[in-house]
C-alpha cells in the first residue's frame, strides 16, 4: 500500500508475492521514471516492488516509499478512481503489475490475498477514523452520502445466493448494532436504508446493495461503529465462515468487498488532506 504496506500489521510479503506473481510478470523502471501521474484516469494497475524503492508523492509532495515486498496503487485500481498521487522510482526496480483482468484470475487463484488486503484496509480505516475524531472532523463532510458494494438490481439475487440465513428486519430508529461489540455477522441491506454512526455523527448512509460489520468479521476486532435502521429495513446476514468461504468460492465476490473498504478508505484519506 502507499504507506510502506510491507510493514503494516496483518500484511504478510509472501502472500501478495505468490499473488503477484500468480497472473502477473516483472518488468523494470530505471532511477527517476515515472511509472504512474496523479489524477491519471485511465484504466489503473496495481504494484508489487520485488527490488528497489518507489518514491509516491501528491502535488509535487513527498508522501512516502513502497520498498521490496510493499504494494501501491492499489486504491486507484480498486474503486477505478483517478490516481490521487504519482509514482516514481526512487532507485531503478523491477515491478509486478496487474490489470483489472489479471488482478480478477489472481484472486481467483489465491484468495488469502483478498482477506489479507481486507484486514490492512480495515486497519487503516480505524487509523482514519481516529484521526479524523481526534480533529473534530468526523461529520457530516466526512460522510459517505449513500454507498452500495452490491448493484441495487442484483441484491434479489443476493438472499438465494450467499447467504444459508433468513432476512431479518428492522423497523425505523432502531439500533442494529453497536461499536464495540463482538461481530458475529455482517450484512448485506436488501430493502430501505441504514445509518453508519461513530458517536453521535452519520459517517455513512447505505441503500439497497450497502454493506456493512464487515470490518469486524475480517479482523476479529470490536465492530468499528454503530448501525441504525433510517427507515424500515430488510438485511441479509452473513457469519464469519459464510464470509470466508464466499471470498474463497467467489473472485466477484471479494472484488466488490474489497472496493467498498477501498472506497471508504479513499474517502476518508482525502478528508485528512
Amino acid at each position: 500500500m502507499s504507506n510502506g504496506t510491507a510493514d503494516k500489521a496483518g500484511y504478510e510479503p509472501r502472500v501478495a508475492l505468490e499473488f503477484f506473481k500468480s497472473a502477473g510478470a516483472p518488468e523494470k523502471f530505471a532511477e527517476g521514471e515515472t511509472i504512474f501521474s496523479e489524477k491519471d484516469r485511465r484504466r489503473s494497475r496495481i504494484y508489487l516492488v520485488l527490488n528497489g524503492e518507489v518514491a509516491l508523492s501528491a502535488r509535487k509532495k513527498a508522501l512516502s516509499s513502497v520498498k521490496a515486498g510493499g504494494i501501491f496503487g492499489e486504491l486507484a485500481a480498486i474503486t477505478g478512481a483517478p490516481r490521487s498521487a504519482s509514482a516514481t522510482a526512487k532507485t531503478a526496480c523491477r515491478v509486478i503489475s496487474l490489470d483489472d483482468k489479471a488482478f480478477q484470475s489472481a484472486l481467483r487463484k489465491k484468495p488469502a490475498f483478498a482477506l489479507m488486503l481486507m484486514s490492512v484496509m480495515i486497519a487503516r480505516l480505524r487509523a482514519a477514523i481516529a484521526e479524523l475524531g481526534a480533529a473534530g472532523e468526523l461529520g457530516e463532510a466526512a460522510m459517505l452520502k449513500e454507498a452500495s458494494a452490491f448493484d441495487p438490481k442484483h441484491v434479489p439475487a443476493l438472499v438465494s445466493g450467499l447467504s444459508d440465513e433468513p432476512v431479518v428486519y428492522y423497523d425505523r430508529n432502531k439500533t442494529i448494532l453497536e461499536a464495540g461489540q463482538s461481530g458475529l455477522r455482517m450484512y448485506i441491506v436488501t430493502e430501505g436504508r441504514v445509518l453508519v454512526k461513530i458517536g453521535e455523527r452519520t459517517v455513512e448512509r447505505l441503500g439497497p446493495g450497502g454493506v456493512f460489520g464487515e470490518a469486524a468479521l475480517v479482523d476479529k476486532t470490536p465492530r468499528l461503529a454503530s448501525a441504525v435502521a433510517e427507515t424500515d429495513c430488510a438485511l441479509l446476514p452473513v457469519t464469519r465462515n459464510g464470509f470466508v468461504g464466499l471470498v474463497k468460492m467467489s473472485p466477484g465476490f471479494a472484488e466488490k468487498m474489497l472496493a467498498s473498504l477501498a472506497e471508504r478508505l479513499r474517502f476518508l484519506t482525502s478528508k485528512l488532506q
